[in-house]
């Protein structure tokens, strides 16, 4: 029976995003799609095709292992985001090397949303013949995603970014693309993922999945009405990223002479939880990586503060964030204001 839910949830999911269920992998989560796409495949290639390819805006769980290849003597290429967080495809192509084996790129960025023209650079990898990584985490159950149609070798995908269970997740392999496993053990998931596959949690991520009813133009109205909102009453407001090419539900602003972290704290106390950066790097002093590779300086981006919209959010909750941050905002600005006459 245990086997039976298992294969039914794997082919819910592999058809929600346009893939057979022998091309998808159980994981316990992006990070680990991540690692064992980025690893997994770097296996198969010869030791002729020792370059690899990533942005400056990937996720931690794309960038530490790149950094980890790096100390270990692979080559490798960060390509810069431009100031809208978009990559250029001609950038990517001055990128790639005669021994390029490898590229990964994220779908959508976790900070700003913006959304990468990964089919377009799909088609110039495929003529040179170069394994295509996808992190799409934060893009499946926002907006249709089709592996196929994408032309990837591989696509993360992670069940709590669309209402699912943290501690799932799942990784896209195309048929006949070599992944080897890099955790041994057992011969679970074709012998791709070794252990025990935790069936409750696949049966909760695909309920999640088939429970997504596409909602997008809805939170999209949501994070627009809250964009007029506070840019109309607020000078010095700006977006972060492309506002034509990104995710629904995202919103990453410049508050000018607004220390982000003080107006986090503020709406914190009214209930409202917000962030300066992605989610894993909670904690951190630091400026967001991000923001920087586009281009923001280090005061710009410690000015930052990204807002996430979804399903269950209404007018009601959007124009309780926008009086909130209005007021917040205003309050930090004239007690900036007030610090600096005194000094």
């Amino acid at each position: 029976m245990a086997r039976r839910h298992l294969e039914s949830s794997r082919a819910a999911i592999a058809q929600s995003l346009g893939a057979s269920p022998a091309e998808l992998v159980f994981t316990s989560g992006g990070t680990e799609s991540n690692n064992l796409a980025i690893f997994g495949l770097l296996r198969s290639l010869g030791a002729e095709r020792r370059h690899i390819v990533t942005t400056t805006i990937e996720h931690p769980s794309v960038l530490e292992p790149f950094r980890q290849l790096e100390r270990e003597g692979m080559e490798v290429t960060y390509v810069r985001a431009g100031p809208g967080g978009l990559v250029d495809v001609e950038e990517m192509r001055r990128g790639l090397r005669e021994n390029t084996g490898f590229v990964s790129i994220m779908h959508a960025n976790n900070e700003t949303g913006a959304i990468q023209p990964i089919a377009e650079i799909s088609r110039l990898l495929r003529a040179r013949k170069i394994y295509f990584h996808c992190d799409g985490v934060q893009a499946f159950g926002k907006i249709r995603v089709n592996a196929q149609d994408l032309g990837v070798d591989s696509y993360s995908v992670s069940g709590h970014k669309l209402y699912g269970p943290k501690g799932i997740g799942a990784l896209f392999v195309r048929k006949g693309v070599a992944l080897t496993g890099v955790q041994r053990g057992g011969r679970q998931e074709r012998e791709r993922r070794a252990g025990t596959e935790n069936v409750p949690a696949a049966m909760a991520f695909a309920r999640a999945v088939g429970l997504g009813a596409n909602d997008s133009a809805n939170v999209a109205k949501l994070r627009d009405r809250f964009e007029a909102q506070v840019q109309g009453a607020l000078e010095g407001v700006e977006v972060n990223g492309s506002t034509v090419f990104r995710l629904p539900n995202t919103s990453n602003l410049l508050f000018h002479g607004v220390p982000a972290e003080a107006l986090v704290i503020a709406l914190d106390m009214k209930g409202m939880a917000v962030s300066t950066g992605s989610a894993c790097s909670s904690g951190s002093v630091e400026p967001s990586h991000v923001l920087l590779a586009m281009g923001r300086t280090r005061e710009q981006a410690k000015s930052s503060v990204r807002f996430s919209f979804g399903r269950y959010n209404g007018i009601e909750d959007v124009d309780a964030l926008a009086e909130a941050v209005i007021a917040s905002a205003r309050q930090l600005r004239k007690a900036g204001s007030r610090e600096l006459s005194l000094a």
